[in-house]
């Protein structure tokens, strides 16, 4: 597989011999292949799925995993309720909306509204991100105390755009967005993302388009997660904005969210 725009190349690889026939299963799916030379590796092994990059200087490999790590320690002392993620999407005593994450990535944001209790749709675009979430998601299954959040998050993958226009069944309440923008967080964890995946997703271009699918699909809010001094998207204007250190939600609302 090799992405035009950027030419970067991938293969997938099965780091141990048991995971040789789930490697070939996942390289059918994504049209990937699984020996020659490449700049980028998507892994099996022990852990579950990894995309790491090829060569002596690259950054380690980045996973999904919502059971150790950042999504532990958020799930457990990330400040519940009170944080500014779950204030922008209305979550309130008695009020837990249902989201749809458009532009879900690893999944984190929508892991800790999950965590609060919050049903969640996820879309994703770029096949090798939904593939990482896929698999985290899959082993969250498995562990009896993140069974419950996981089993609270479902994934699609394709054009959350069309998506979105052509949506069947119940409307989300609200819809949460955050537009791959050149970030300006300096997190090395964040640098090592953007680094691994920039070649194969780019920015997005087509926010206003996704912003405009939202308003006219969410009952009740969409809210935009932005770099802190970034500007609004272009099309209509938030109705206010929740700002913290490196980053800001521009809210847009409909309707009240109210209690069941």
């Amino acid at each position: 597989m090799t992405d035009e725009r950027h030419n970067a190349s991938i293969r997938i690889q099965a780091l141990h011999p048991q995971y040789a026939e789930e490697a070939a299963q996942w390289a059918s799916r994504l049209g990937l292949r699984q020996d020659g030379e490449a700049d980028f590796a998507l892994q099996l092994g022990d852990g579950g799925l990894q995309l790491v990059e090829l060569g002596d200087k690259a950054p380690g490999p980045v996973r999904v995993d919502f059971v150790e790590g950042a999504a532990a320690h958020r799930r457990q002392f990330g400040g519940g309720s009170g944080q500014m993620i779950a204030k922008a999407v209305g979550v309130q005593s008695g009020i837990r909306p249902r989201i749809l994450d458009a532009t879900a990535g690893l999944g984190r944001d929508a892991f800790v509204l999950a965590s609060l209790g919050c049903d969640m749709t996820l879309i994703e675009r770029q096949p090798l991100v939904a593939a990482l979430l896929e698999d985290g998601l899959q082993r969250a299954a498995l562990d009896l105390e993140v069974a419950p959040i996981a089993a609270r998050m479902r994934l699609l993958t394709g054009n959350a755009i069309e998506l979105m226009r052509a949506w069947q069944g119940e409307a989300p309440q609200v819809i949460y967005l955050d537009p791959m923008f050149p970030h300006r967080d300096k997190s090395a964890l964040v640098k090592k993302e953007m680094r691994l995946f920039r070649p194969f997703v780019g920015d997005d271009l087509d926010a206003p388009a996704l912003l405009e699918a939202a308003l006219a699909l969410a009952t009740h809010r969409v809210v935009v997660k932005r770099p802190r001094k970034a500007p609004a998207i272009d099309g209509a204007k938030p109705g206010y904005v929740l700002e913290g250190k490196s980053s800001r939600y521009d809210v847009y609302p409909k309707k009240k969210l109210e209690g069941a």
